[in-house]
């Protein structure tokens, strides 16, 4: 299911600890720590490793030994992944490179003066996202919308540790809805508006969609707001290549009816869908994503 309990399972004392590892020594360095926290979380966690083993055997379609062994592979790309988080928000940037696939999408979105939607999901690091446009002359202001339930003394703490994190502002879902008024306000100042579109919370609504070759339940109120505030949309993936190197891509959605959510759930699914072939090791959805159970609403 698509269902998330909004809980980490790092700790607050094991991210300090890897942060000042990695000031001191390098990031290369405090990747070398993963490799038996990265066993002990595939021993520690069995029901988390089942749901991981099912995606790998069922959707992925993978073999028996291969699905073992990207077992431990993704959860040694996650710890890599948030290493690099913590090392860029640190003011480590100039340590990783990066190439930028849809460059021009985004400038194209921007120059229609709408602002504009992004959406991406729990697969590689789109958190950093901000980081790298400013390579790109990207100064617009960012705003990341999320849930209550993911505030989290580790937020906290990256935000503590980050440098240069003027443009980023984050909006929280409001039971009011009040948050729709700060999203409208920050399009109309031709801002850009990133989102997830693959968990939701307990009792929020839902609207289902095939991924992998099965339905899967999505947060409605992501793909509700893209389809009825008339902005650009695209999907921006942030992904993990080897060393410390990044490739950051960005699709613009196809044209799609006012308030047809739907139709922008659809173009999404199919989007991730082949970031998923093409990076199976960094699908960071550590439960039972397809479990089934019926839709709370539909759009």
């Amino acid at each position: 299911m698509s269902q998330w309990d909004g809980k980490s399972k790092g700790t607050l004392l094991g991210y300090r600890i890897f942060v000042t590892i990695i000031k001191k020594l390098g990031v290369r360095a405090a990747y070398g720590l993963l490799v038996p926290v990265a066993f002990y979380y595939v021993v520690a966690y069995p029901r988390t490793t089942q749901a991981m083993f099912s995606y790998y055997r069922e959707r992925q379609g993978f073999g028996f030994w291969r699905s073992l062994t990207f077992l431990y592979r993704i959860y040694y790309v996650f710890g890599q992944v948030l290493i690099d988080k913590f090392a860029i928000f640190a003011g480590l940037r100039d340590r990783f490179t990066f190439d930028f696939d849809g460059i021009d999408v985004l400038q194209q979105m921007l120059a229609e003066k709408k602002g504009g939607i992004l959406i991406s999901g729990h697969i590689g690091n789109f958190e950093i996202a901000d980081r790298f446009f400013a390579d790109i002359d990207l100064q617009q202001q960012i705003h990341i919308v999320a849930a209550d339930q993911e505030r989290s003394v580790i937020k906290e703490y990256l935000g503590s540790i980050a440098q240069d994190s003027t443009n980023i502002h984050f909006i929280y879902i409001k039971e009011d809805m009040s948050h729709i008024f700060e999203i409208s306000a920050a399009l109309s100042r031709n801002e850009l508006i990133c989102l997830t579109g693959d968990r939701y919370f307990t009792n929020s609504k839902t609207m289902q969609a095939p991924l992998l070759g099965e339905d899967a339940l999505f947060p409605a109120g992501t793909f509700m707001i893209a389809s009825r505030l008339q902005a650009p949309v695209a999907f921006v993936y942030v992904m993990k290549e080897p060393n410390i190197h990044y490739h950051l891509y960005t699709r613009r959605a196809p044209a799609f009816k006012h308030r047809d959510a739907q139709a922008v759930l659809e173009a999404y699914t199919e989007s991730m869908e082949q970031m998923l072939k093409k990076y199976p090791h960094q699908w960071f959805n550590f439960f039972d994503f397809w479990k089934k159970e019926e839709p709370n609403s539909k759009d």
